[in-house]
């Protein structure tokens, strides 16, 4: 189990200095999002009362979804902002947190579980480095409730 804990840090490190890189040399310049994309929450709608566990739709038009990784144009994939009051650094890559989903899959859809209450969901779209495009791509925050 150690051995494994050991791989996972060697292996996030490795990853973190593949990304850091070309940050620090200057190699990558934001990426562009075309005008009139729209970032949207397709299930729960505003306002929804759920069970604690719940899928939630993630909506993209104006733009294509792509796993982290892959550099292509006028794409990106899906982070869920669970509960956040305040956007963390849009000029950087997006940390993963309790609050911070990442779907770098390029998946389009997730279930997850939340306590008993009100809680906010937001989607943010990050290109393949995890970094929000230098025009956010960012979804209407929505409220909903979870039953108990």
């Amino acid at each position: 189990m150690y051995q494994m804990g050991l791989f996972k840090r060697v292996f996030a490190l490795v990853l973190a200095l593949g990304l850091a890189v070309p940050l620090f040399a200057g190699e990558i310049k934001p990426s562009k999002a075309p005008e009139g994309v729209k970032l949207y929450i397709i299930e729960p709608v505003d306002g929804a009362t759920v069970k604690g566990t719940f899928k939630v739709k993630f909506g993209l038009s104006g733009m294509g979804v792509a796993p982290a990784g892959v550099d292509k144009e006028n794409t990106g994939h899906h982070h869920l902002l669970i509960n956040i009051g305040e956007l963390p650094d849009l000029t950087k890559p997006l940390p993963a947190t309790d609050q911070i989903k990442h779907f770098g899959g390029g998946q389009t859809e997730t279930e997850i579980t939340l306590p008993p209450g009100k809680h906010t969901l937001q989607l943010l779209l990050g290109n393949f480095l995890h970094i929000p495009h230098d025009k956010p791509v960012l979804s209407e925050k929505i409220t909903i409730t979870v039953e108990k």
